[in-house]
């Protein structure tokens, strides 16, 4: 009999469990949860004897892969799988995948939802501006992007995306303007959302050179991840800049020294949301459970990143 460990230090919804654990139990698969636990140890006990793994934000290093002896996949129930190290899972056979697209329109809303709430002034009494006839810089142009460009033309903004790994006419068919560079999605519009994921070439990519080109009421939005900020280079805009803005759902090492000497110009999620709502948490833990079972019934490996 094969065992799932599904380990979360943010769990699924009640729901999500039971109807993960539905899945296995038509297979015939063992389940062990370990929620909200304390510390990293904690995993590396759990996995000893698990075939399958399934986290979210959770770390897996070369240590709990190691120590999974068994393990044959882990799935990250979300899109992107930076805390798992994929080299080392390669090196000891184990299959990594993602789950895309199952949490794409709870982080389009939320990153619409941030730059509604910037600017109403944080829903203060205070005059605030509107989206309708502002340009939108999609930096990416995945399952996210697509729907925070469908989202944004609901608002009336002016949509425009960048993305070298997509085809041009697929941007276009969709009504959205098409910038064969990032400096000329930069340059054109006030407002970006960025989707793209750390990599090699994206660490610390947004920097001083893009964000200062942007028009006037400059205002980044992230829902990706922290590490392709420069963040120094975004440091200088904001002393050059008195316009420019910048909202994320996972706070810059400096977060601290933003919300001191730019209130009102920035706004951090306590923790990162884009995937916390209940649709998004059913939706990944299912497609994560199915991943698993059809690949150890089928050896169907669709999804894998490594």
């Amino acid at each position: 009999m094969s065992k799932v460990l599904i380990a979360t230090v943010k769990p699924f919804s009640a729901e999500a469990v039971e109807e993960v654990k539905g899945i296995f139990k038509e297979a015939a698969y063992e389940v062990e949860v370990l929620s909200k636990y304390p510390d990293q140890s904690d995993l590396l006990t759990a996995v000893r004897d698990a075939d399958a793994l399934i986290i979210r934000s959770d770390k897996v290093d070369r240590e709990v892969i190691e120590a999974g002896k068994k393990l044959k996949i882990v799935v990250r129930a979300g899109a992107g799988y930076d805390n798992v190290d994929l080299a080392t899972a390669t090196e000891k056979g184990v299959v990594v995948m993602n789950t895309p697209g199952q949490n794409s329109n709870a982080v389009a809303e939320l990153a619409l939802g941030m730059m509604v709430f910037m600017n109403r002034t944080g829903f203060t009494p205070a005059a605030g501006t509107e989206l309708r006839g502002k340009k939108l810089g999609i930096h990416a142009y995945g399952a996210v992007g697509r729907i925070v460009g469908l989202i944004a033309k609901g608002f009336g903004m002016k949509v425009y995306a960048y993305d070298p790994f997509v085809d041009p006419v697929i941007i276009k068919n969709d009504g959205v303007v098409c910038e064969d560079s990032a400096e000329s999605l930069y340059c054109k519009c006030q407002y970006i959302s960025l989707h793209i994921p750390v990599t090699a070439e994206t660490r610390g990519s947004i920097g001083y050179d893009l964000l200062s080109s942007m028009p006037e009421g400059a205002t980044l939005v992230n829902t990706a991840r922290k590490e392709v900020i420069d963040e120094e280079g975004m440091k200088r805009v904001f002393t050059e800049r008195a316009d420019f803005r910048y909202l994320s759902d996972i706070a810059p090492d400096c977060r601290e020294e933003l919300e001191e000497k730019y209130k009102g110009r920035v706004f951090f999620t306590p923790k990162k949301m884009g995937a916390q709502t209940a649709e998004a948490n059913l939706n990944s833990g299912v497609a994560a459970a199915r991943q698993i079972v059809n690949f150890i019934e089928k050896g169907d490996t669709t999804f894998k990143v490594n």
